[in-house]
């Protein structure tokens, strides 16, 4: 499949530039289509939790994209694991949560691991997701995190040198470990700007999501 469609499903628009840029770098034949549903996070965060209504807006939106002619689905939301389980459950086409390849390859980094985020409701859901995959290994991991909510406000307000520049700061305060976690879409261009550790990978959603879909479609 030289040429697959991909829907990229997003809750917030500043998760749409990092994954679109990293396509164009890594798959320019892939033909990417964005859907903006803005209204997600607020939900949860007013919520406070993800409900069963929540959980079936994924799987219509989902469906939506199945039926304009995806050939797989992304989602660039990290805080809504289950409800883009359900989306996979539902469809036969490749159904991909944010985060699942790059976590995959923090836990092939090591089993110490720090998570940094922007969005703090993400933090539970992703690490809920870090320990279920590290049972289904039969590994023991340690896993540290840390919320930056004061970047988010920057790159929405178009600060986006500040945003990275705070995230930075973050990941020079976490302590040795062997991978470091970028956990929103939106962070991956702080990736450039954060010091190097010997011995500690630092991990993007974009990239490892890309990699991953490039797997899936071509075998």
């Amino acid at each position: 499949m030289s040429s697959p469609r991909i829907t990229l499903i997003h809750a917030t628009p500043v998760a749409i530039q990092p994954i679109v840029n990293t396509f164009k770098r890594l798959w320019p034949a892939a033909r990417v289509t964005n859907l903006l549903e803005d209204s997600l996070s607020g939900d949860l965060a007013a919520e406070g939790k993800l409900t069963q209504k929540m959980i079936g807006r994924f799987v219509t939106l989902a469906h939506y994209a199945r039926d304009c002619g995806a050939d797989a689905i992304l989602f660039t939301c990290s805080a809504f694991g289950p409800a883009i389980e359900a989306a996979q459950r539902a469809l036969t086409i490749p159904v991909l949560k944010p985060n699942e390849a790059m976590l995959e390859e923090a836990l092939d980094a090591g089993p110490r691991i720090a998570l940094i985020a922007t969005f703090e409701p993400s933090i539970p859901s992703l690490k809920a997701e870090l320990d279920r995959m590290a049972t289904g290994r039969k590994i023991r991991i340690e896993v540290s995190t840390r919320s930056v909510p004061h970047a988010l406000l920057a790159l929405h307000d178009g600060r986006a040198e500040e945003h990275d520049r705070l995230i930075a700061a973050a990941a020079a305060e976490v302590g040795e470990c062997d991978a470091l976690i970028l956990g929103q879409f939106s962070m991956a261009t702080a990736a450039e700007v954060i010091d190097p550790v010997p011995g500690r990978r630092v991990l993007t959603s974009p990239v490892s999501a890309v990699a991953q879909l490039q797997r899936l479609l071509r075998a």
